[in-house]
């Protein structure tokens, strides 16, 4: 390696140390060369970047936990700017059952397809319950976090069972 090759210490970027050759012997006119040389992620971005792999190629098989989730930051807000938004989210908890009831008049079922009915309107009407009491109290008051948790490991649980069978 030539005597004239240096580096020189500004960055570029983030991570990116730009090394310029000087002019050639002969080449007046000519631009000196940039190489750029990426620094090496460090393992804490590679894990990272592992797990943001992970769970985006399964994001459609984690679509509850993600409603879950984000359910919980918007009862939060909804706690912090305007407690009393928990009193007009609280009749939304019927909407499920209500629905229930439509159906059940409109398609009669039986067996199978009237346990999964059930199932999904009790499940709607507790997270929308969940909701409105997180709204007016806190989502971490009291027993409110267990009884999201338990509704996110019936809704995931679910979700898995429908998945698999279609």
């Amino acid at each position: 390696m030539s005597s004239r090759i240096r580096a020189r210490g500004a960055k570029t970027a983030a991570g990116v140390h730009t090394v310029r050759i000087p002019r050639q012997r002969g080449r007046r006119g000519a631009d000196p060369f940039v190489v750029v040389v990426p620094e090496r992620p460090s393992l804490t971005r590679e894990a990272l970047g592992f797990l943001g792999g992970l769970l985006w190629r399964s994001r459609h098989a984690l679509a509850p936990t993600g409603l879950a989730v984000l359910a919980l930051v918007v009862a939060a807000l909804l706690h912090v700017m305007a407690w009393w938004s928990g009193l007009i989210l609280a009749p939304a908890a019927a909407g499920p059952l209500a629905w229930l009831l439509v159906m059940q008049r409109r398609r009669p079922a039986a067996g199978a397809v009237l346990a999964w009915r059930i199932g999904l309107a009790a499940l709607l009407a507790s997270a929308l319950a969940w909701l409105a009491v997180a709204a007016g109290c806190g989502p971490l008051a009291g027993a409110l976090e267990l009884w999201w948790l338990l509704t996110l490991i019936a809704a995931q649980s679910a979700w898995l069972v429908v998945r698999r069978t279609h």
